[in-house]
């Protein structure tokens, strides 16, 4: 609480840090809450993309194209939702490492996994855009 002279008291709304532990909780640090949404924006972002693009067909498409070779990998349509599945494994990994390594006080560590997760979520995204652009 704080205390101001003619007021009285006021409550102190302020997260504080828990001592006990070192600091912040892992989902009450800034960092961690901001690129945890940021990827999950971008998963989300990219299924949504594929569910209203990638429709059932009955002709393969391209699911890899080479600037040198051009076509190099086709597919059926469902194939296309491997990107964003992965992207969601990769994220979900990610994320376990990065709390283990936070709750052990390795935060360099943690926030390391959790930029990597971003950074392959913004790669999954722009293939996934590509995909989507070379095939609709």
């Amino acid at each position: 609480m704080l205390t101001v002279q003619s007021e009285g008291t006021i409550p102190d709304t302020q997260i504080k840090p828990n001592r006990s532990t070192g600091g912040y909780g892992f989902f009450q640090n800034s960092l961690v809450h901001w690129m945890l949404i940021a990827a999950c924006f971008l998963n989300v972002g990219t299924w949504l993309a594929m569910a209203f693009f990638v429709r059932p067909v009955d002709y393969p498409i391209i699911l890899h194209y080479n600037v040198y070779f051009g076509v190099d990998i086709m597919g059926d349509w469902w194939q296309a939702y491997s990107l964003p599945g992965v992207a969601l494994v990769f994220l979900l990994i990610n994320l376990s490492m990065a709390y283990t390594f936070y709750a052990r006080k390795e935060r360099i560590a943690a926030y390391l996994f959790l930029i990597a997760a971003f950074f392959v979520q913004l790669g999954i995204t722009i293939a996934s855009a590509t995909i989507i652009r070379i095939n609709y």
